[in-house]
């Protein structure tokens, strides 16, 4: 197995560039997640990188070997599609061994290729199926197990879950960490849904509007966010943010009884800045404040949604046996510790 280097990636089409110079290192056997809003540009370098889509400028590699023009098929790589792609008229065994049987491989070693790649992936009662006898999580790891049989150097998923409803989603997602961890092959993963990141990742890009914003581990990206957009992207429920007004080395906001303390020392002249603090990290107290207009009781936590007087919205993780009702009268504490500090005007972190 080997890693992908990515050196100063440019993807144009016709005036309108979508990839601006991105520069990207994928370690040998990693598992790297490209997460982003729809647009963003994540699923055009995926497929820049198998070699479905030219690259305008700069170059790539997989291991040693320069494979910035070379065709698809030399690449070593093999991609997972959100469509299964599968054939309805074959069974699950033909799907899988096909495109060895088209490269002229000896039916014995594409059978012994298909048992593996069947073996690991729990297909070895479905093989004489069609996908029309299959479920939706079953035909997604028949598209898997086709990719396994090449052999390839680098697995490439382009929202492979997309089509799954909830449970399925859940279940595949633990299906492909373990093969990850069960073959070591490096693995490139592109999704919208940040949960799917942070869950599988070894290491995620966070993209938008064709540039990389962040590189990181999952917790990394989660607890030391460069800017205002990868804090709000990273985590679920979203980063709570409150424009404040700076006095001193305090912040003031209409949701707080009094001034806070910031760990930050801002600079002369500033009047305000953004904070952010997560669900997580936020404590309902008595006070007048803020209003419970909704909660959501998710068993073991709940979230309350909260409004301030200002028409300012923040939701708050709840534990425990006493949580809010709708319509409570509340305010919030935080722990300053917790709170990131990011500049009004360009939303970079603040450190």
């Amino acid at each position: 197995m080997t890693g992908v280097n990515l050196n100063n990636v440019i993807k144009k089409y016709g005036e309108t560039q979508v990839i601006h110079g991105v520069d990207l290192q994928i370690e040998d056997g990693e598992f790297c997640v490209f997460v982003g809003p729809s647009g963003c540009g994540k699923s055009t370098l995926l497929r820049m990188i198998a070699g479905l889509e030219e690259t305008t400028g700069g170059s790539m590699s997989i291991g040693d070997r320069d494979v910035t023009d070379m065709d698809p098929s030399q690449r070593g790589v093999a991609m997972v599609f959100q469509t299964y792609a599968l054939y309805p008229h074959m069974t699950v065994e033909e799907n899988m061994g096909f495109g060895l049987k088209m490269n002229g491989v000896p039916k014995a070693i594409v059978k012994e290729k298909v048992g593996k790649a069947s073996d690991i992936l729990k297909l070895d009662d479905y093989l004489k199926r069609k996908p029309k006898a299959l479920s939706g999580g079953q035909r997604q790891r028949v598209a898997i197990g086709r990719a396994i049989v090449r052999g390839p150097e680098v697995f490439l998923f382009d929202e492979p879950l997309s089509n799954l409803d909830a449970e399925l989603r859940v279940e595949m997602r633990v299906e492909i960490a373990r093969l990850h961890n069960e073959i070591g092959a490096t693995m490139i993963y592109v999704t919208h849904d940040q949960v799917e990141a942070m869950t599988m990742a070894d290491k995620i890009v966070v993209l938008r509007a064709g540039r990389i914003e962040q590189v990181g581990a999952p917790l990394e990206l989660y607890r030391n966010p460069d800017n205002k957009f990868v804090a709000g992207f990273i985590g679920s429920p979203s980063m709570n943010f409150l424009e404040c007004s700076v006095e001193g080395t305090n912040v003031n906001h209409p949701a707080f009884s009094n001034p806070k303390p910031s760990l930050v020392e801002f600079a002369q002249g500033t009047t305000a800045v953004t904070m952010g603090v997560r669900p997580e990290h936020l404590n309902i107290v008595e006070g007048d404040n803020l209003t419970v207009e909704l909660t959501e009781a998710l068993g073991g936590v709940s979230y309350a949604y909260l409004r301030a007087n200002d028409g300012t919205r923040l939701i708050v993780e709840e534990r425990g046996d006493e949580r809010s009702k709708q319509g409570d009268k509340v305010n919030v504490e935080f722990v300053p510790s917790r709170a990131l500090m990011f500049d009004a005007q360009t939303e970079e972190r603040m450190r």
